[in-house]
This record gives structure tokens, C-alpha cells and sequence, in this order.
């Protein structure tokens, strides 16, 4: 069987930040397989499309340009905010600590990722972008398995069961 829509695929990987001997970012191995339903918009069109008519089995190996993935860094997804929204009873909360990522939330009550750049004496900067926006993502990895999607995960645009959506 191969991958199409409406597939389940489970496959294994290796993400390595900027090409095939750069950083491991991220690894799924078998007991950590990586188990989606193709084509609902729940991965980068660009890596699925990589994946296409691949079999269970197949290996796979190939690079995504940072606009193919999560495009480029934003200068307008950099953000300064007044110190003192972060403070509680006059203090800084400990938690605030650059490099770290912090949770903010948007006038319509969306959470949003924000990693902290710098802490002044007024002001808090951080940045909006996704963590790998700007950075070319090489993958390396095996396809475990292939299968139709039920009825129900089409409908609900996820995979139900093992490496899936529990409901």
C-alpha cells in the first residue's frame, strides 16, 4: 500500500538542523513512531509531499529549504512588552529566563510560543517565530506502516487508537 490520502502512515525519523551532518534536533524511533492521517493539514505540506507513493518499508532521505518548511524569520514576530505585565506583587516571576520559552495569550484567548530574547530594566523581548523558522530541515527516516484510514478518522481529521487519538 502507499501513501496517499486518507492514509495512516507510522514512520520513524531523524531531524537534523540544516542538512545531512547538521545538529539532531528531534528523533522518533520505533517505540516513539511518528503516526499520522496524510493529507488533513496536520504536517508540513512539504513533507508529505516528500512522502508520496512511499511504501512501509522504504527509507527516505531528503532536505526542506526553510521557506518549504516553516519559511523564513519574521523581524515583526519580535516583540518588546512592558516589564511589568510579567511581575507578580512587584516581582519578576523566576521563571522569566532568557532562552527559555514562555506561554502568552492573544486578545482573542489564543496560546501562543514565545521564546525570551532579552530582559531589561523595563522591558521583556520576545520572539513569536516557531523555533525552526529560517532553518533548512534534513530528514532521514523509515516507513513502518501503511494503512487505510477508518471512517471515523477521516471525519475527524486524526488517527484514532495506538499512536493516535484516544477518545
Amino acid at each position: 500500500m502507499t501513501i496517499e490520502k486518507n492514509k495512516v502512515v507510522s514512520l520513524t525519523y531523524t531531524l537534523r538542523d540544516g542538512g545531512a551532518l547538521g545538529d539532531v534536533v528531534e528523533v522518533a524511533d520505533e517505540k516513539n513512531a511518528l503516526v499520522f492521517l496524510y493529507g488533513t493539514g496536520m504536517m508540513l505540506p512539504s513533507f508529505e509531499k516528500k512522502l508520496t507513493d512511499k511504501q512501509a518499508g522504504s527509507d527516505f532521505s531528503f532536505l526542506l529549504k526553510a521557506e518549504e518548511a516553516y519559511g523564513e524569520q519574521n523581524p515583526e514576530a519580535i516583540v518588546e512588552f512592558d516589564k511589568k505585565i510579567f511581575e507578580v506583587d512587584g516581582q519578576m516571576d523566576p521563571q522569566m529566563v532568557v532562552g527559555k520559552p514562555v506561554m502568552m495569550r492573544d486578545e482573542q484567548d489564543h496560546t501562543m510560543r514565545a521564546v525570551i530574547l532579552a530582559i531589561s530594566e523595563d522591558k521583556v523581548k520576545l520572539d513569536f517565530n516557531p523555533p525552526m523558522a529560517g532553518k533548512d530541515l534534513h530528514f532521514t527516516g523509515k516507513i513502518l506502516t501503511v494503512r487505510d484510514a477508518s471512517a471515523e478518522e477521516i471525519s475527524h481529521g486524526h488517527v484514532h487508537g495506538l499512536g493516535g487519538h484516544q477518545h
